[in-house]
C-alpha cells in the first residue's frame, strides 16, 4: 500500500482570490484612481468594480473548508471564504494541513486571461497594460516570492494583443516564470482562433523562454450548458467538454507544426478521456489526412499529443487505471484549492486510495504527483527545501494544530430554491450575452 505520508506532492492547478491591496504597490500611481476596487455592496458580497462593470467571486470558487450546504454560485464576501483563500501565509498553512509542497493558482476576478483589463472603447491601452504588468508583479513578486519554491509562478496574458502578450512573457519568464494562463478557444472572446497566424509572436515567446501554455476549463468565458433552463448539474459534468474541444483544435492546428517545441497543459481538463481521444485521433488521420492534407512527418497524431500535452486530474480514478494509454509523463496531479472540487484537506488519502486501488508503482507515483510538473514547468522546489522536509507527513508535522474542521461562514442564508434561482439568473444573463 500506498504511503500517504512520503507522497510529495505539487498541484499544477489551484486558484487564489485577489486581495483587495492588489494594485497598490505595483500600479504606476498615474492609473491608481482608474484600477479595479474590491467594493463591499449592500447585499454583503464583495465585487470587484471597473469600467463601471461589477465582477463577482461566486461562493463555488472558494469554498475549501466549508459545508457543502454552503455551496452555491451566489457572491461571497472576504469573510465568508476562508482567509487562505486570499493570504499568502495563511494559504501556506492550508497547504502545509493538506500536505501540499507547491501550488500553481490560476487567476479569478480578472479572468484567466485577464480580458477585463483589455482597452475600452475609449482604447486606453497605456492603463490596460499596466493592469498586467501589475497583476503579474504583484503574483510573482508579492504571491510566490513570499515563499520561494512553494509557488509555481504563472503570468496573465494582455490577450488583445499578441506581441504585448509575447513582450509580457519574456519579461515574466526574466523573472522565472514559465507559465501562461490562456484561453481554450480565442474566437469565443472575438479574437482570431489558434489556426491563424496572430498568435505567433506569443507561440515564439513561449518556445523561447520554455513557458508552458495553461489553459483552462472555462476560460473561454462559456458556461458549458446547452440550455438556461438546464439544473446546474448539467454544467458541471460538462465543464472539462471545452478543453476536449481546444486539445482537438490545437493538436490538427498549424501551431504544433510550425511551433514543435510548444508545450501546452490541459488545466482541470481530467484524464479519463484521453484514450479514447487519442484512438480517434489516429482513426482520423488514417482515414482522412490524404484529402485533409494532415501531415506529422510520419508520426501519428497520439504520439504528437504525448510530446506538447499536459494532462491534469484532480480526482480521475479512470484516467489513473489507463496511465500507460495516456502516457505516464504527461500526467499531473491538481489539488483545486479552494474550489469545489478541491479535496482539501484530505487529498493525500484519496488519492492513495485510488493508487491502491490500480496498484500503481512507486515510479508513477512520483511522476503523477511532482515530476511530471516539475520538468513540465522548469520549477525545482528542492532547491530551496530537502526532498525529507516536502512530504505530505513533514508538512503536516509543521501545520500541527492548524485549524482545518469544516465551519459555516456564510453570513447570509440561502435555500436550495433561491441558490438554483441565482445559478438560473446567472445562466440566463450568459446566454443572452452570447457566451
Amino acid at each position: 500500500m500506498a504511503n500517504v505520508d512520503d507522497f510529495v506532492l505539487i498541484s499544477v492547478d489551484d486558484h487564489l482570490i485577489e486581495p483587495p491591496d492588489l494594485f497598490v504597490t505595483h500600479l504606476p500611481a498615474k492609473h491608481l484612481d482608474h484600477a479595479p476596487k474590491l467594493v463591499r455592496g449592500d447585499d454583503g458580497a464583495d465585487r470587484w468594480t471597473f469600467r463601471g462593470v461589477a465582477m463577482e467571486t461566486v461562493a463555488l470558487n472558494a469554498v475549501a473548508g466549508r459545508p457543502k450546504e454552503e455551496y452555491g454560485m451566489e457572491p461571497n464576501s472576504l469573510d465568508e471564504v476562508r482567509p487562505g483563500c486570499y493570504d499568502v501565509h495563511e494559504r501556506i498553512k492550508d497547504m502545509d494541513a493538506g500536505g501540499v509542497l507547491a501550488s500553481m493558482n490560476f487567476p479569478s476576478f480578472p479572468t484567466f486571461t485577464a480580458r477585463i483589463f483589455a482597452p475600452d472603447a475609449s482604447g486606453d491601452t497605456d492603463l490596460s497594460i499596466a493592469l498586467v504588468r501589475a497583476y503579474n508583479d504583484w503574483h510573482l513578486d508579492d504571491w510566490c516570492a513570499a515563499y520561494p519554491g512553494r509557488f509555481i509562478p504563472m503570468a496573465v496574458p494582455a490577450i488583445w494583443d499578441p506581441q504585448l502578450t509575447a513582450e509580457e512573457i519574456r519579461r515574466c519568464a526574466a523573472k522565472g516564470c514559465h507559465s501562461l494562463s490562456f484561453t481554450e478557444n480565442p474566437a469565443s472572446l472575438g479574437y482570431p482562433s489558434f489556426h491563424s497566424d496572430h498568435w505567433d509572436p506569443v507561440w515564439q515567446a513561449c518556445v523561447d523562454t520554455g513557458t508552458v501554455v495553461a489553459i483552462h476549463l472555462g476560460s473561454s468565458g462559456k458556461l458549458a450548458i446547452p440550455a438556461a433552463d438546464s439544473p446546474p448539474d448539467v454544467m458541471i459534468t460538462l465543464q472539462p467538454m471545452n478543453i476536449q474541444s481546444a486539445a482537438a483544435d490545437l493538436l490538427w492546428s498549424r501551431v504544433l507544426k510550425n511551433y514543435p517545441d510548444i508545450r501546452i497543459a490541459l488545466s482541470e481538463g481530467g484524464t479519463g478521456w484521453i484514450p479514447y481521444f487519442l484512438d480517434r485521433l489516429d482513426r482520423t488521420y488514417e482515414m482522412h489526412h490524404l484529402w485533409t492534407q494532415q501531415d506529422f512527418g510520419g508520426r501519428l497524431p497520439s504520439e504528437v499529443f504525448r510530446e506538447h500535452f499536459l494532462t491534469c486530474f484532480i480526482s480521475d480514478p479512470v484516467g489513473v487505471a489507463m496511465r500507460d494509454d495516456i502516457g505516464i509523463d504527461n500526467i499531473a496531479w491538481e489539488a483545486d484549492y479552494p474550489h469545489s472540487d478541491s479535496m482539501w484537506p484530505s487529498a493525500p488519502e484519496e488519492l492513495g486510495a485510488v493508487f491502491d486501488k490500480y496498484a500503481v508503482p512507486q515510479e508513477h507515483i512520483d511522476k503523477i504527483t511532482h515530476e511530471n510538473a516539475m520538468r513540465w514547468f522548469s520549477f525545482d522546489p528542492f532547491a530551496h527545501a530537502p526532498k525529507a522536509e516536502s512530504t505530505v507527513g513533514a508538512l503536516r508535522a509543521r501545520a500541527a494544530g492548524h485549524d482545518v474542521a469544516v465551519m459555516a461562514r456564510g453570513t447570509r442564508v440561502r435555500t436550495p430554491d433561491e441558490k438554483l434561482e441565482g445559478f438560473r439568473r446567472r445562466a440566463a444573463a450568459a446566454a443572452s450575452a452570447g457566451r
